[in-house]
């Protein structure tokens, strides 16, 4: 577990950026330029720092953009990094200027699978109001994603006319399912997947008790995504993923005790589990595909090229991004109906078995 303050590294108050520098340079080249966009879209896979970087903007912005690097003669910052009282106030969620919209609790106090439309009107009234600093007001929508339907179309009569000094800052891991409309009135800031040297370093900092032997596969299966490491750190996803390789091993008949032990396994409580497993078994379909696309891939774990290259040998390419896909779309519906994560985890599995049948 880590030996830092639990909190020491939330998006809300993280004072490090790994990997992310290019972002920044393009968020200050337009600061610098005085033509500043009104909203910006900072999309990329889930955990890569998305949600660190927009509070880091919120940050610099709402401190009068004089990040740490400013000289002693008035030289233009080159980090969008803010050392300040007035940053720590930000940073400690009290600053009147800074809004900050994520799914909220329903009536009975559970999180809601949805940005409902009530926090987008409490937004725009929000932004049309005088900033108390007499600067800017931000305000960030984490993530764009979670916006239904009534939501969505909210948000855009905000973005249709957005008041003088408000800025708002958007995060999405899938922009293509947001409105078009949404997206061609936001300046797009798209975040890769960051290099394996990044995420160790993040996975360090965050976790700087993990052992030395258990870093390489975290970071292979972390694809790019420290909050992925820290994850599969926090929750023994390394070995959960050798019990998996070892399931598959079987293919293509496997025990039906073992399968649902295993998606009993992450199943239990909230939906953190559940995440997990459904990264490692998306990611393990997608090394699967990539492998017979005839892609060279890394091995993570001990043993995982000889159960990839079996079900690639065993069933046509097609079958398997054919599985691939459904599973994903199984997944989605599972969190956004809220229908049995344990039945979507089992069928997935089970799946394995019909294309065998059907190659």
């Amino acid at each position: 577990m880590s030996e830092a303050a639990p909190d020491a590294f939330a998006p809300v108050s993280s004072p490090c950026l790994f990997g992310l520098e290019p972002a920044e340079r393009a968020f200050l080249r337009a600061w610098r330029s005085g033509r500043m966009p009104h909203a910006w879209l900072v999309t990329g896979p889930r955990g890569v720092g998305k949600a660190t970087l927009v509070h880091r903007f919120a940050r610099f912005v709402l401190s009068g953009g004089d990040g740490d690097a400013g000289g002693l003669f008035g030289d233009p910052p080159d980090t969008l990094a803010v050392e300040s009282p007035r940053a720590r106030h930000i940073a400690a969620g009290g600053h009147p200027d800074l809004r900050v919209v994520t799914r909220g609790l329903s009536d009975r106090g559970k999180l809601r699978q949805e940005i409902v439309i009530d926090d987008i009107r409490d937004l725009g009234h929000f932004l049309h109001l005088t900033p108390a600093g007499g600067g800017w007001r931000v305000a960030i929508v984490d993530a764009a994603d979670d916006l239904n339907r009534n939501a969505a179309n909210a948000l855009l009569k905000v973005l249709e006319e957005p008041p003088r000094n408000a800025l708002l800052l958007l995060t999405s891991h899938s922009p293509g399912r947001l409105l078009p409309t949404i997206r061609s009135r936001c300046r797009r800031l798209a975040l890769e997947p960051l290099p394996p040297a990044a995420v160790e370093e993040g996975l360090r900092a965050i976790r700087p008790g993990i052992a030395d032997d258990a870093v390489p596969a975290l970071v292979q299966l972390a694809e790019g995504s420290i909050g992925r490491a820290v994850s599969l750190a926090d929750m023994d996803g390394v070995e959960a993923y050798r019990d998996l390789l070892d399931l598959l091993g079987q293919w293509p008949r496997m025990e039906l005790p073992a399968l649902m032990g295993w998606a009993d396994r992450f199943t239990r409580g909230e939906g953190e589990g559940f995440a997990l497993a459904r990264e490692l078994l998306s990611g393990l379909l997608a090394r699967v595909v990539a492998l017979g696309a005839g892609r060279p891939l890394p091995e993570a774990v001990a043993g995982e090229l000889a159960v990839t290259r079996r079900l690639v040998e065993g069933a046509r390419l097609d079958r398997w991004v054919t599985l691939w896909e459904k599973t994903n779309d199984l997944f989605a519906r599972a969190d956004g109906l809220d229908l049995d994560r344990k039945h979507a985890l089992l069928s997935s599995l089970l799946a394995f078995e019909t294309v065998r049948s059907a190659g």
